[in-house]
């Protein structure tokens, strides 16, 4: 992800980062690593923040500089912070899960809780003298990162953050990593700057099932909607519906730009059929999605 990393190193050196991040796309290990790294970027002693030397004495700037012509302040830069983050031990970056520091008193294990909420408002009273990172994510029973949605923070744990969402303290970001951004509740997207992440695994992207099906799809009209209604039902009556879906995704992810358009709809249409719901009805609703969003 060349984009990514290049987009958030300049952010990262010029302070424009913004407070409230929302990743998305399929990999949401690779979404962890990228907050992981930002944040590191961002408490790096030898990276160049944005005037980054005002409060050095001479001596102290000399050795900063020296740190900076040797090439430190790059992925493998060891100094404390950097050896922090990578060992996930760094006081000031934090994972907000619902397994992931919680409250002593706090006994939920299905959801972030509005007990959370509470501490991390409280904790962010004191002043720190590092960049604050916090990730909210998922986790599953083997401990993976997994993401976000509406059941597992919920409304009213993120209402009790919003204020905080819309004027953190300074140095301070929030990271929100989920599959879909459908999942996330309307007022997190609203606050916060989106970006698809894509995946890092080796994974199968084979689309020869739907190619000439998609191939033209970005120039159908109207008109020819229900004939492309009849082709994705032909092709899931021939095959597995889920394939198909999967395929169309595929598709998208390999022949157009990042972030691909057209992903949210076929997600839903692959939580729909897992839900049984009436082929057709999963179909009508996808084709109309693609041809008129």
């Amino acid at each position: 992800m060349p984009f990514l990393n290049d987009y958030f190193q300049t952010a990262a050196e010029t302070g424009k980062l913004a407070h409230c991040i929302l990743f998305y796309g399929s990999d949401l290990q690779a979404q962890y690593d990228l907050a992981l790294e930002i944040a590191r970027k961002l408490n790096c002693t030898c990276n160049p923040h944005p005037d980054p030397l005002p409060t050095l004495t001479q001596r102290e700037r000399e050795t900063f500089k020296n740190q900076m012509e040797l090439g430190e302040g790059k992925e493998d830069c060891q100094c404390l912070n950097c050896k922090w983050i990578r060992e996930n031990k760094h006081p000031a970056v934090l994972t907000i899960s619902k397994v992931d520091n919680k409250p002593p008193d706090d006994d939920s294990s299905t959801v972030i809780s509005v007990a959370q909420a509470r501490m991390i408002k409280n904790n962010l009273l004191v002043t720190s003298d590092y960049h604050r990172v916090l990730i909210f994510c998922d986790k599953d029973k083997e401990g993976n990162v997994c993401g976000l949605n509406e059941t597992n923070f919920q409304a009213e744990t993120a209402n009790a953050l919003l204020k905080t969402f819309e004027e953190p303290p300074s140095n301070t970001t929030f990271f929100f990593l989920t599959k879909d951004k459908s999942d996330m509740i309307s007022t997190i997207i609203s606050r916060a700057q989106s970006f698809f992440v894509p995946s890092t695994k080796d994974e199968n992207r084979d689309f020869a099932l739907v190619k000439d099906l998609m191939d033209w799809y970005l120039e159908i009209e109207r008109a020819q909607v229900l004939e492309f209604i009849d082709k994705i039902l032909a092709l899931t009556k021939e095959n597995d519906a889920l394939e198909v879906f999967t395929q169309m995704q595929n598709y998208l992810y390999c022949t157009l730009s990042f972030p691909p358009p057209h992903l949210p709809p076929i997600e839903t249409a692959k939580k729909q059929l897992k839900l049984n719901m009436n082929i057709n009805t999963i179909v009508e609703n996808l084709a109309f999605s693609l041809i008129l969003d």
